[in-house]
């Protein structure tokens, strides 16, 4: 019965879509690499189904969909509600306030938010830009900024504060070829 109530609720490109994203999930979960190019030859071949058209609108109505959503209080924090998987994920910040906690351990990997924000609001773009650097991300390059510790709910906070989702990939790396460089910067050993 539920999964009938989900094809009924999104349609066949919504639906790959959200097999796309589960096979996301899958590629960072596997520890085989037998296992990623099966994944992603099987992704592909749906994704070449999909026309760019019906993928745009889809993408745009998931978005719109009660998957997120936004709450602003009266002390000028604001609660976002994330609906993964039938489970609520809540986010609580004060944008003006918010900070990073800096571990004692880095655990080795980068967190990297990338986007490419379109001209017409580009407020947005320069509202991310402007708080990515306040909060203390390294601007690597005008839309590419990295930082060392774990901070992947407030990246999602602020992309959805500022509406730009459809516009941010959040990415988790391993190594750069400025890694000493980065590690002075965030002044880790």
């Amino acid at each position: 019965m539920r999964g009938r109530r989900s094809k009924e609720r999104f349609g066949p490109v919504m639906q790959k879509i959200l097999l796309f994203l589960k096979a996301g999930v899958a590629l960072s979960l596997s520890g085989n690499p037998s296992s990623y190019f099966r994944v992603l030859s099987q992704a592909s071949k749906e994704w070449q189904k999909i026309s760019q058209r019906s993928l745009h609108e889809a993408i745009k109505r998931l978005y719109e969909s009660k998957l997120v959503d936004v709450k602003e209080k009266s002390d000028g924090t604001a609660q976002i509600e994330l609906l993964d998987a039938g489970r609520k994920k809540i986010l609580e910040y004060n944008l003006a306030t918010l900070k990073l906690k800096r571990p004692k351990h880095w655990d080795g990997m980068w967190r990297v938010v990338i986007f490419d924000i379109p001209e017409d609001i580009k407020k947005g773009r320069r509202a991310l830009g402007s708080t990515l650097l306040r909060i203390g991300f390294y601007p690597m390059q005008k839309s590419v900024f990295i930082y060392p510790f774990e901070c992947k709910d407030e990246i999602d906070f602020i992309v959805e504060v500022f509406g730009l989702k459809p516009y941010v990939r959040f990415l988790l790396v391993k190594e750069t070829d400025i890694d000493l460089h980065l590690k002075t910067e965030f002044g880790i050993k």
